[in-house]
């Protein structure tokens, strides 16, 4: 764990650091601290361990929603991209909170009895947060993810009730793989300057991080910079950016604002963000692209900002997929039993159906995450879609809810109880393709994107594959199976390895369902066009008859009998007989084979409305028919 080093002009050593900063009362009483850490993997946490800045920005919107927050705001001046800011109401932190998070990195108070103490959790439950909520973080490293992004960075918290508001100035060091580092004895991760100011809103509450000299590639990353020098290279620009910058200059062309948004400026925070949603689905219909990708058709800033939406524990863009009304899909409970086929549901909700609440997956205290101008929701929508020439014309979404107790199995070997909520769906299209896969959320919250391999599925389905997603809630465990930046897990865990059975099982079951309802609509389809056809040919040959024969009744029955006996017999001396082994030849029976019986006949009619069969022998009108039908069959 870490400890902190007092420096030569601090007070008295004994005295503990949370002493030291409650009794701070301006920058001339500055308290200072190094971080330093005895574990090796911890030491790695303050060199950046997450992939995108999204993720840096993911783990302090956890910690705000763990500490009560109803509101988390991110600032940038995008595209310049020079500092961030990440503000939160949440409940803020005390010196003796902040004391803990420098002398434990990587190792929360959260689900621990200091949790309680330090009042970051409930007294009664140290995985419920004092206003009730399910803690997302774990370990307690999520404000050292901004390393990610700078080495430099400023924390100014405040607890209501409390006339001071305490700041902090962090400086971290990098990491390295030198002899001096990795000797026996802490590791120093970095150096903390801690003062107190007076606050006058004495019943607010919050916690501001301020991100400062953001490291180059941070800087290039989120200003897209590879990108649009590509775009100088002749590579397509992205069609929607925030802009770019030459030599600290907005670049725009003669005429043309120098971004390119899918939301007006008059726009509010929702309506932007569902802007920039629908033009992902639009994309589809007005687009050029069939197949519309976030990585295309957005620069990085945009990017991330589809990533947190995707990832915090917020509301859905629309409405919630177990929620989903029937006039915007059919949908599916998967019973116990793998083998029977989904069950329909005609009535309720896919919530209620299942016995689950209506916030599954989001919360039921408010949470909004505002990055700059855009109220972010999360980016999926299952109602609206485009419409598609697919049989099968409706979204369909499966849903169940499974819980596993192991057979009774020790924790240590199961992991413990496992409960989780999913929902799959089909639809002819996915949009955007980062959609297409499985996501998982551990209460509310995701450190991943959709995993387009489904954990694996190996049964070759591609072309159904793409037009599957699915999000699946964990409840009650899989924690212990996530890595420590939640952005993978391990894959041999056991609850691990029971959601992966209970996908690819489902998936199957799905796919099932959906070929047997796209067959049965494509066979009904069939059916009502053939009805439909004969009636049309049946009035194309009575009206050309009552042209032709003044009106004078209807045209001649059409017979079709085998030589010698046999097919469809009729007495009238006036009708047309047809033989199938001359006319047809011996063509199987099949739809296709009765469609073009049905075609002949009707131009029988038509021929004998022009007295074109009157002076034909039987035989010859069966060799005119039988050409007829070999022109028919010349594929154009």
């Amino acid at each position: 764990m870490a400890q902190v080093v007092s420096d030569t002009n601090s007070a008295p050593a004994e005295r503990s650091l949370a002493e030291r900063i409650a009794d701070s009362r301006s920058e001339n009483e500055v308290v200072q601290a190094r971080l330093t850490t005895d574990e090796r993997v911890l030491a790695r946490v303050t060199d950046g361990i997450y992939r995108e800045p999204s993720s840096a920005l993911r783990e302090l919107i956890s910690n705000a929603y763990d500490a009560d927050a109803s509101e988390v705001v991110i600032q940038t001046d995008r595209p310049r991209f020079s500092s961030i800011t990440i503000t939160d109401n949440g409940n803020g932190m005390s010196p003796e909170v902040l004391a803990h998070v420098i002398e434990h990195i990587g190792g929360s108070a959260k689900r621990s009895p200091d949790g309680g103490e330090l009042g970051v959790t409930r007294r009664d439950n140290s995985f419920l947060s004092p206003g009730g909520r399910r803690l997302i973080g774990r370990i307690g490293i999520g404000l050292f993810s901004v390393s990610q992004l700078t080495h430099s960075f400023q924390i100014i918290t405040k607890v209501a009730g409390d006339p001071w508001r305490t700041v902090a100035v962090v400086r971290l060091r990098t990491f390295s793989d030198e002899a001096s580092d990795v000797e026996k004895g802490p590791y120093e991760a970095g150096l903390v300057s801690i003062w107190r100011v007076a606050a006058r809103d004495v019943e607010a509450s919050g916690t501001t991080i301020v991100l400062t000299d953001l490291q180059r590639h941070t800087v290039r990353t989120l200003s897209d910079a590879d990108r649009w020098y590509r775009v100088h290279t002749g590579e397509k620009p992205p069609r929607y950016h925030v802009g770019r910058l030459e030599r600290g200059e907005l670049v725009s062309e003669q005429g043309k604002p120098a971004d390119s948004l899918p939301w007006k400026d008059s726009d509010d925070g929702l309506a932007a963000f569902t802007s920039l949603v629908d033009a992902v689905w639009e994309e589809l219909s007005t687009g050029s692209s069939r197949n519309p990708s976030i990585d295309f058709l957005f620069d990085k800033y945009l990017q991330t900002v589809w990533e947190i939406a995707l990832a915090a524990p917020l509301a859905y863009v629309g409405a919630h997929p177990l929620l989903v009304g029937p006039e915007e899909a059919d949908r599916y409970v998967f019973e116990a039993n793998k083998r029977e086929p989904a069950r329909p549901l005609s009535e309720g909700s896919l919530a209620s159906a299942l016995e689950v609440a209506d916030d599954i997956g989001t919360g039921k205290q408010p949470f909004s995450v505002f990055v700059d101008n855009l109220e972010l929701r999360r980016p999926i929508r299952l109602e609206g879609l485009p419409s598609t020439s697919h049989a099968v014309k409706k979204p369909l979404v499966f849903a169940d809810r499974v819980r596993e107790e192991f057979g009774g199995a020790d924790s240590a070997r199961s992991g413990g109880p496992l409960e989780f909520i999913a929902y799959i769906m089909w639809a002819p299209k996915i949009a955007p393709i980062e959609h297409r896969g499985a996501l998982i959320r551990v209460h509310g919250a995701s450190g991943t994107l959709f995993d387009e391999t489904f954990l694996d599925y190996g049964i070759a389905e591609t072309t159904r594959l793409r037009q599957l997603t699915c999000e699946i809630f964990v409840t009650q465990g899989f924690e212990s199976a996530l890595n420590i930046d939640r952005e993978g897990f391990n894959q041999a865990h056991p609850h691990a390895r029971r959601i992966t059975s209970w996908l690819h099982a489902s998936i199957g079951r799905a796919i099932n369902t959906e070929k047997t309802l796209a067959s049965r609509i494509r066979k009904e389809s069939q059916a009502a066009a053939a009805v439909e056809r004969e009636a049309e040919l049946d009035r194309i040959a009575k009206r050309t008859w009552r042209q032709r024969q003044a009106g004078s009744g209807e045209p001649p029955p059409v017979t079709w009998a085998y030589h010698g006996g046999g097919g469809s017999q009729s007495n009238m001396v006036d009708s047309i007989r047809l033989e199938p082994e001359t006319v047809l030849g011996e063509r199987r029976a099949s739809p296709s084979a009765e469609r073009e019986r049905r075609t002949l006949a009707a131009i029988a009619q038509i021929l004998a409305a022009y007295n074109l069969l009157e002076d034909l022998s039987p035989e010859e009108t069966n060799e005119l028919m039988k050409a007829l039908a070999a022109a028919l069959r010349v594929e154009p």
